[in-house]
């Protein structure tokens, strides 16, 4: 089945807006005062992620690639791999299907972000930051990670078995995400996605939420560049040993 252009585009925004309300959600969820799953722990928030990341690969990857990610995007461009003229429109896309999926998780848990007194944890529900704000770490965090997670996404969509069999390897993402949250998720919290970072970065500069303390501007670059060359590094790696 052939789709269009504005198809593509569609599942790119649809897309990415999961993952910004399963991701974040899990960590709103986890970390505000008063919901449900409150002080569930940092595998809810893992859990969140790598089924953030598994359902719309799952709905989309036939349709767009579900790239879900302009590092992943801009990654594919560089390596050949996808058309320069499509970058910016699947990049808009992603950016405001961000903003929506991260809109979404603020009004589900805006009575929760009230009550909520810790400024960390309210901004660690829309966008992410080094522990010990050391941002050379941050940097090398995010790349990769990033590099990781892309090399091992491309061996999962691109080599014989998961062409053979996209809904496996769509599960098998999720479970790589998953672990990637437990286990290089601890300095940064992985944004591993300049989309995911920056967009909820807007919103908490713009939304009117009691104790929410700085956007933290000054560091914002990190989670747009260090994403955006650890995947090219992970999927020209991958291109060079097997493509």
């Amino acid at each position: 089945m052939e789709f269009t252009f504005l198809q593509k585009l569609a599942a790119e925004f649809l897309g990415t807006m999961i993952l910004l309300i399963l991701g974040n959600g899990s960590v709103a969820n986890t970390d505000l005062k008063g919901t449900k799953g409150h002080a569930s722990g940092w595998l809810n928030i893992a859990l969140g992620y790598g089924m953030g990341v598994m359902v719309p690969v799952m709905m989309f990857g036939g349709v767009s690639g579900s790239h879900i990610n302009p590092a992943m995007t801009l990654a594919q461009a560089f390596t050949g791999l996808f058309p320069w003229s499509q970058v910016l429109p699947y990049i808009v896309a992603q950016l405001l299907g961000a903003f929506v999926g991260q809109l979404i998780v603020f009004i589900i848990y805006m009575p929760h972000f009230e009550a909520e007194t810790n400024p960390d944890l309210i901004f660690g529900c829309f966008s992410t930051s080094d522990a010990t704000g050391n941002k050379i770490n941050y940097f090398l965090t995010e790349l990769l990670a990033t590099a990781v997670l892309v090399f091992a996404s491309v061996a999962c969509l691109k080599l014989p078995w998961g062409q053979e069999n996209p809904a496996v390897a769509a599960i098998i993402l999720g479970l790589i995400i998953t672990a990637m949250v437990t286990s290089m998720g601890g300095p940064t919290g992985c944004a591993l996605n300049p989309a995911r970072d920056l967009m909820p970065r807007v919103l908490h500069q713009i939304l009117p939420i009691a104790n929410k303390g700085t956007s933290r501007w000054e560091e914002a670059w990190i989670p747009v560049v260090a994403p955006i060359v650890g995947a090219i590094i992970g999927l020209g790696l991958f291109k060079i040993c097997f493509m």
